[in-house]
């Protein structure tokens, strides 16, 4: 460190750290030393475009690091009022790849453990710029390191290019990481003790970042909250690849799309999964095409070897410690953002569950484990179920089988944002773990203000996973597949069996494989469900 460093972090207005790359100096929030837009790997354009990332390039003298890098390239509204979302503090318009720091002691004495956030956004909008995600909380009040990143997203990120390496916004995360290896500790931070996190399709990439063998060591710890069961197989991600290169008229090659403005290449994936639920594309695409999902991380037998839960179950995680985890009412929100919560008709619930429920009479076994339940129910357990809450509870149990250990959480506790309609919806543990209840889109869901109860579970959260991250006991027993002991967080919060068990049941013989191409969605109407952004 430099002689602006020393000191306690409240006597240092300027703190200034060395990276592997080169100095950055940030600033003091809060008592928090604050470093925002690092670069941790080249920007991903020219002759780097749809390449795997590349060192990032060293710089002389002091670089300011008081502003997030911009976000990567999507035609989403989510991060135009996010703060310093532009390219001040020195990042280029161009320098998607970024991280940021929150050190309560930027000293490499500290050794703190190290939380690296992992935001969701559906794998093609999202940013570590966006409010909801600040570190700053997180890291005073738990006395960790925390770093947040962004990586390439859509197209750029996940399509299925000929000339191009598979999930390139997979080996982004990477990178980010063996930054957090090589530098970490002059912020504080113990390169031995990292945590990662996400949440929705930031806890799908945590999901296959345990599959991959390029992120081996790379972490110690790992949380998934609300992991999507969406990956694809390669024939699955080359077509869809094929049909967004083609609303440009070209190929889904690297020569043909290297020259397209990254936000027109965005904006031809948006049209795709606006227009995915036509018969010929769920002819051909199946489930991913009703929910208009066209990205996902695909298994190509390279950069993600196998699909998560095959990988654990082998034991590829058995040395990490995983805690993972969903909310109750997964799909509540999604019902909200298409129209349909509180009007689902009898005949959409059951193309819903003939859409999406396991087996060939996996609607019958839904409407005899849930016997009265209404369409309105029916509709969301199952989409909950087969997005979110199976997948993510199959996860922890396959670490299990594999001889690793898993603790296993259900966020039960109703939102009071808008009156309550929309319960323990996705995306309500954000705000708790990170301890942001009143910034950006949070408000929604918190309210205007946050109540006794909401601050009280955020503090219980924020505890649990720090303390996880610290020793790897988040305060409650493992998981194991006989007792299946559960923290329910609630206003109460308690450990029980499973609260899920009839959903459990079944799905229990349901394989997680790669989503094909030509996959049959089953024999239901179209359902009409919103695009998947969590």
């Amino acid at each position: 460190m430099t002689a602006a460093s020393n000191g306690p972090p409240h006597e240092r207005p300027r703190p200034e750290v060395p990276t592997a790359d080169g100095a950055v100096r940030g600033t003091v929030e809060s008592g928090v030393a604050v470093f925002r837009g690092i670069p941790y790997a080249a920007p991903p354009v020219g002759s780097r475009r749809f390449a795997a990332p590349q060192p990032a390039m060293r710089w002389d003298g002091v670089r300011p690091a008081t502003a997030y890098g911009p976000p990567p390239p999507q035609t989403d509204v989510l991060t135009e009022n996010a703060p310093d979302g532009g390219t001040g503090g020195g990042a280029a318009d161009d320098d998607w790849l970024t991280v940021n720091v929150w050190s309560p002691e930027p000293d490499p004495a500290a050794r703190r453990p190290v939380m690296v956030w992992i935001y969701g956004g559906g794998y093609v909008v999202g940013a570590s710029s966006q409010p909801e995600y600040d570190g700053g909380r997180l890291a005073r009040d738990g006395g960790v390191v925390v770093v947040t990143f962004n990586y390439r997203l859509g197209a750029e990120g996940f399509a299925h290019l000929e000339g191009a390496p598979a999930n390139r916004g997979l080996l982004d995360q990477v990178a980010a990481l063996e930054w957090v290896r090589d530098s970490i500790t002059a912020f504080g931070g113990d390169p031995d003790r990292v945590t990662v996190f996400g949440e929705s399709a930031g806890a799908g990439s945590v999901a296959a970042l345990l599959a991959m063998p390029r992120a081996a060591g790379l972490f110690r710890r790992a949380v998934v909250q609300s992991m999507p069961g969406t990956f694809f197989s390669p024939a699955l991600a080359a077509d869809i690849a094929a049909a967004c290169a083609g609303e440009l008229g070209l190929r889904a090659t690297v020569a043909d799309l290297a020259a397209v403005d990254p936000a027109l290449l965005a904006l031809a994936g948006d049209t795709v999964a606006g227009s995915a639920d036509r018969p010929d594309r769920v002819a051909r695409w199946g489930r991913p095409a009703l929910r208009s999902i066209v990205f996902a991380p695909v298994v190509d037998g390279d950069v993600l070897p196998t699909t998560p839960w095959q990988a654990l179950a082998a034991g590829a995680a058995k040395d990490v410690d995983l805690l993972a985890g969903h909310t109750r009412d997964e799909h509540r929100l999604f019902g909200l953002m298409s129209g349909l919560l509180g009007q689902v008709t009898p005949e959409q619930a059951q193309a819903a569950l003939q859409d999406f429920a396991p087996g060939p009479d996996g609607d019958r076994r839904y409407r005899a484990a849930y016997p009265d339940a209404g369409p309105d129910a029916l509709y969301e357990l199952v989409h909950s179920d087969w997005l979110f809450r199976m997948p993510t509870l199959r996860l922890a149990q396959e670490q299990v089988t594999g001889g690793g250990r898993a603790h296993l959480y259900e966020l039960a506790w109703t939102a009071p944002g808008m009156g309550g309609m929309l319960g323990a919806c996705h995306g309500l543990d954000v705000p708790l773990v990170l301890g942001n209840l009143t910034s950006g889109r949070p408000a929604l869901l918190i309210g205007d203000g946050p109540t006794a109860d909401a601050t009280a579970l955020s503090a219980l959260m924020r505890s649990a996973w720090t303390g996880f991250a610290r020793t790897g006991d988040p305060g409650w027993p493992a998981y194991d597949l006989d007792r299946q002991r559960t923290q329910v967080f609630d206003t109460r919060s308690v450990v029980t069996p499973y609260p899920q068990e009839r959903s459990r049941r079944i799905w229990q013989d349901h394989t997680f494989a790669p989503l094909p191409l030509g996959g049959d969605p089953g024999p239901g109407a179209r359902t009409n469900v919103p695009t998947l952004r969590p």
